[in-house]
């Protein structure tokens, strides 16, 4: 069963499923999910501690994810051709989920705000700081990269996660998510075999997209090196990768 729908904002040509904790009469914090990852995946004790320190903490879907518009219009792209160099399936690029949210920051009056995201998340921010400085208050990318191809690559184990075809049903998909966790997550606090199916199965039960994974990889490779212009960023920004990081 699908939990109650939360609420929406049209912004930059598409609806937008988010969620917010804490005042709104404090400094937006925007937190911006990974690849194939819903807004759910910001846990909400999570969210409601960083609201207890100030914050209004807001909590998005991205497109092609969880319950914000899915593009299924568009092709679903051959990652294997995309990392040959041809990008003619690719439907958008991280920069178009970077003015998703800064359209969202716009639909909710929301002038300025710090934004963290982590992975996929992390690219955005670093788009966010390219396209819509203004916007932000301060940046943090966790567990990302640039873009560049000397930097940031995910090892063999990884690579043959991203890369492993989409299950067919809930226990599959449950079995993937859980051996993905096994290679992603923190080795020196790694998560009960119980807590990963509960989470897996959430994440299966609430919005299973597929195709919507694949465009969102494929707009991550096809997506230029970030580095020139991030070189000149001046907003106050952290960066955090664990030395483990896979």
């Amino acid at each position: 069963m699908k939990e109650p729908t939360l609420p929406r904002r049209h912004a930059n040509g598409i609806e937008i499923e988010y969620d917010a904790f804490g005042s709104p009469t404090d400094p937006a914090l925007l937190l911006i999910m990974g690849l194939s990852m819903q807004l759910t995946g910001w846990e909400p004790e999570f969210c409601e501690l960083l609201a207890g320190r100030g914050f209004h903490v807001i909590r998005f879907d991205n497109r092609d994810m969880g319950l914000s518009t899915h593009l299924d219009a568009a092709p679903v792209p051959n990652v294997q051709s995309v990392l040959l160099g041809d990008h003619s399936e690719v439907p958008y690029l991280l920069a178009d989920l970077a003015d998703d949210a800064a359209g969202l920051l716009e639909a909710l009056e929301i002038e300025r705000a710090h934004v963290v995201g982590v992975s996929m998340g992390g690219m955005i921010v670093q788009e966010l700081l390219l396209r819509h400085p203004d916007r932000l208050l301060s940046a943090c990318s966790i567990m990302s990269t640039t873009g560049a191809g000397d930097v940031g690559q995910p090892s063999p184990e990884a690579v043959a996660v991203l890369l492993t075809p989409s299950a067919t049903n809930r226990e599959e998909a449950i079995e993937r998510g859980v051996t993905s966790w096994r290679v992603f997550q923190s080795p020196a606090y790694p998560r009960t075999e119980e807590y990963l199916r509960e989470v897996e199965a959430g994440y299966y039960d609430r919005c299973f997209h597929p195709a919507g994974s694949a465009r969102q990889l494929a707009a991550i490779l096809a997506s230029p090196d970030r580095t020139p212009g991030l070189k000149a960023v001046t907003t106050p920004t952290l960066v955090i990768h664990g030395e483990a990081d896979r």
